[in-house]
């Protein structure tokens, strides 16, 4: 399709003859006119176009579907970069925002690893300053800390030498310097101070979340007194659920006040694990990650980090050279939201929800992305309906 009017045409670009996923339901032969940076209208076959939209560039949906740009929570790189390590030029998170983007994702949060003080002070300093500018690709809406305050029992991918109990002055320097840059961090609950951390956390509008960890379930619940509400990779670094001792996956799946993430690449997590969690969470509390790393659209082979380890990239599953650990994911959101409805048995409206709507609610943007409504950002995305990308729109701009 041609670009050029879809990008910088004053009458916008009008996606016609689609199924448009809207928050009431599908629009079955509706459209979506892009204006600028904004959803001008929306509406279903029946529905008049505003004569406005007569001189916006039209393109064909073919029959196929249109959704809300994917907003992944949890990502680490891509294209060869990670957040913790992108140049002083923010070139490389310019990279992976450009990756990324090309596989549907609109906003992300630059999601660090376990790390000195002084590298993650440095790491959201960079996505501070890449926020503050253009951002022609997928919008970094924010910082998420995954770790350092983590179990080293269930450590994962994560550097020890770095691993240690919460620290409330690191936060309360963060949040001075970097007002509203930080959205989510990952902590093991049952730390000494986790709970007065995750309350701050709370207090400062941050989303508290459990990952990493050998909480108990009671553990979890008390932490979710205080303000937890989140849970990383569900299943994956965490107690495991059994019938007798719930653990923390078992906290997961019963409190509704946690979202959990979910790794829907087919390596993390079963895909039947994940049919018991969507039905225990229901569509509104499950969100799609990818947890990738560098290594996401990279050849296979080594010469691969993640926080400082080696890593192994073997028929694209990342995994720790020493140990064999799963060292995040190659995983995109486009590759998730298809194993949600092609494995799992989700339908598109609802895999969709779990893809753009839910993380974009949990971290406060839900007036502003996440959905297709008009005066929302033009976060849009064409698929056909073999659900293949046929065209991403991060605020309006398509990209390429």
């Amino acid at each position: 399709m041609s670009g050029s009017a879809g990008r910088d045409g004053v009458g916008g670009t009008l996606i016609a003859n689609a199924r448009i996923v809207a928050p009431g339901g599908v629009l079955d032969g509706g459209w979506i006119w892009l204006r600028g940076a904004e959803i001008a209208a929306i509406g279903g076959s029946s529905d008049p176009l505003p004569a406005a939209a007569a001189s916006a560039e039209r393109i064909d949906g073919a029959g196929g579907w249109v959704l809300p740009g994917f907003v992944d929570v949890h990502v680490h790189g891509g294209g060869g970069h990670d957040f913790m390590d992108a140049d002083e030029s923010l070139a490389g998170i310019g990279a992976i925002a450009q990756f990324h983007a090309k596989h549907g994702t609109t906003g992300m949060l630059a999601t660090s690893l376990t790390a000195s003080r002084e590298e993650l002070t440095a790491m959201i300093d960079r996505a501070s300053r890449y926020m503050a500018g253009d951002m022609p690709f997928a919008q970094v809406l924010g910082v998420h800390l995954e770790g350092p305050f983590v179990s080293l029992k269930w450590k994962g991918a994560q550097n020890p030498d770095y691993i240690g109990p919460p620290q409330l002055d690191w936060l309360d320097e963060w949040v001075a310097r970097y007002p509203g840059v930080l959205k989510l961090q990952t902590l093991a609950p049952e730390l000494p101070g986790a709970l007065d951390y995750i309350e701050r956390l709370a207090s400062h509008g941050i989303v508290p979340s459990a990952g990493h960890t050998d909480a108990t379930y009671e553990q979890i619940v008390a932490a979710a007194d205080r303000g937890l509400r989140h849970a990383v990779h569900t299943y994956n670094a965490m107690t495991p659920l059994h019938h007798r001792n719930p653990g923390t996956v078992g906290a997961v799946l019963s409190d509704d006040r946690i979202s959990a993430e979910v790794i829907a690449d087919g390596h993390h997590v079963h895909h039947a694990a994940i049919k018991v969690l969507t039905r225990a969470k229901g569509n509104g509390k499950v969100i799609l990650v990818t947890d990738a790393m560098a290594a996401a659209g990279m050849p296979d082979g080594e010469g691969y980090e993640l926080g400082g380890l080696p890593v192994v990239l073997t028929c694209g599953v990342a995994r720790l050279k020493d140990g064999g650990n799963l060292a995040g994911s190659t995983l995109t959101m486009i590759g998730a939201f298809r194993h949600m409805v092609r494995e799992v048995g989700i339908d598109v409206p609802a895999a969709s929800t779990m893809a753009s709507g839910n993380p974009a609610r949990q971290l406060g943007l839900g007036g502003v992305t996440g959905s297709l409504e008009a005066g929302k950002r033009a976060d849009v995305l064409l698929l056909d309906e073999a659900l293949e990308l046929r065209g991403v729109w991060a605020r309006g701009r398509l990209q390429d």
